[in-house]
């Protein structure tokens, strides 16, 4: 009788977690509001001569093609405080020095943002919009109480589409990946697409736990296989990132490889506890304290290496300057080494992005010249760089090309503004505008 009454025992917990794990409408209701769409455009202009500001023109030509726009470096992201300050991926903003980057929240208001700092290692990167106060903000869980089974669920942008959901569990928890050692990623099976990179992954409770940043696929799409930054890991780097703008790590120039029983019987190991060093680099730290590929390190600054990402995590955590004591095994004999910790020189974080100032309308415009005119087969016609409040209410976006307004046509933005001008206040201008290879009108408003 006893296996038939835990069989049923387990039926019945299952069934009551399939009634509670099913619907995640009230997560996404109470914390999808917290969510943002990251696009940075420019990403493949090339960084103007010294003293000199981009062409905003050439910005946005760069990424027309056959008079279509192509899509920008789309992303998510997440507000952390009520004064709009947003957590996302730092490969998002590869290139973004020399255009901009475009946040649009919940409640579609489009906004641009400063890049506060951005840290390649950890993948993490801080920007702020301007918004005034009392923006929802994430609320925030403990990513170490996470168990391989439990329901997490997405939300972000894949491939362009905002405020998509996706649910699934945890995988694992602290997986380490071929090339990024210094993390211990949060691996589930929620389905994330690019896209979703830098939006949040929750718990049950509604608490972001992790930020989705890789996936593993051979065709660049959701395979299974997705991880995410643990949170604690995420907000450390940015509340660096807010304070000094940049992330100081310590480094001592080795590489390491994990250490199985088997290496450590055949390196005469104490244990299978430590990392194996694989690599001095030259004249780093490490080979000034005479360190050799093949010693096992056993602890670092009084803390005992347990694994290889144990120790990367320790050697980035030194402060630079400050000389750490080391015990590493050679041949079966412990000795001591003090190495002077280096500052890991890791790439700069992206330069602010330029000042978007709109226009009471809401519109950002920048002039077409002949040449692009002509490769687009127009007369004349005005960029749309940025649109938001009225215009963007008005269904206008970021790459369309406004023709004419009133039936008259324009060929510069102040041409345009002189057009809205000769309207009365309030009056209805009847704005042509081309988006792509399709030509339709919408309804602007001059200002009063």
């Amino acid at each position: 009788m006893l296996p038939m009454v835990r069989g049923l025992a387990l039926a019945v917990l299952l069934a009551g977690c399939a009634s509670t794990t099913s619907d995640f409408s009230a997560l996404v209701r109470h914390e999808g509001v917290a969510v943002v769409k990251v696009g940075v455009f420019g990403v493949d202009m090339d960084r103007p001569p010294e003293g000199e500001e981009p062409d905003l023109a050439e910005i946005f030509e760069r990424q027309l093609g056959g008079g279509i726009v192509a899509a920008p470096t789309l992303g998510s992201g997440f507000l952390i405080s009520a004064d709009g300050y947003i957590v996302t991926n730092a490969h998002l903003l590869d290139g973004a020095e020399a255009g901009a980057v475009l946040v649009r929240l919940a409640d579609r208001r489009e906004l641009p943002a400063t890049v506060v700092g951005a840290d390649k290692l950890s993948d993490i990167a801080l920007l702020k919009i301007d918004a005034g106060r009392g923006l929802p903000q994430a609320r925030l869980g403990n990513p170490h109480a996470l168990k391989p089974g439990q329901w997490v669920a997405a939300i972000g942008s894949p491939l362009g589409l905002e405020q998509s959901v996706s649910a699934g569990i945890v995988s694992a928890v602290e997986r380490s990946l071929p090339e990024e050692g210094y993390l211990p990623f949060i691996q589930t099976d929620v389905p994330i697409n690019p896209g979703n990179s830098g939006g949040p992954l929750f718990n049950m409770r509604g608490e972001v736990i992790g930020v989705n940043t890789v996936i593993y696929s051979s065709t660049g799409g959701y395979m299974g296989l997705s991880f995410a930054i643990p949170i604690d890991i995420a907000m450390e780097v940015a509340q660096t990132l807010k304070a000094k703008g940049k992330v100081t790590r310590g480094r001592i120039g080795v590489r390491l490889q994990a250490l199985s029983p088997e290496l450590a019987r055949a390196l005469r190991a104490p244990g299978d506890a430590g990392a194996v060093v694989v690599e001095v680099l030259p004249n780093a730290p490490a080979e000034r304290a005479g360190l050799r590929a093949g010693d096992v390190l056993l602890a670092f600054g009084g803390e005992t290496v347990t694994s290889e990402l144990a120790l990367m995590r320790l050697i980035a955590a030194a402060r630079p300057g400050v000389e750490v004591e080391t015990l590493y095994a050679r041949g079966g004999r412990i000795s001591a080494a003090r190495i002077t910790v280096d500052e890991a020189h890791t790439p700069a974080a992206p330069r602010a992005p330029l000042p978007l100032v709109a226009d009471p309308l809401g519109l950002l415009l920048v002039p077409l010249d002949r040449s692009r005119r002509a490769r687009l087969g127009l007369d004349g016609g005005v960029l749309v760089f940025h649109a938001e409040g009225p215009a963007q209410r008005a269904g206008l976006e970021p790459g369309d090309i406004i023709l004419s307004v009133n039936m008259l046509p324009v060929s510069t933005p102040h041409a345009f503004h002189e057009r809205m001008r000769g309207a009365g206040p309030g009056e209805s201008v009847a704005v042509l505008i081309q988006r792509g290879s399709v030509r339709s009108f919408t309804v602007l408003r001059a200002p009063d």
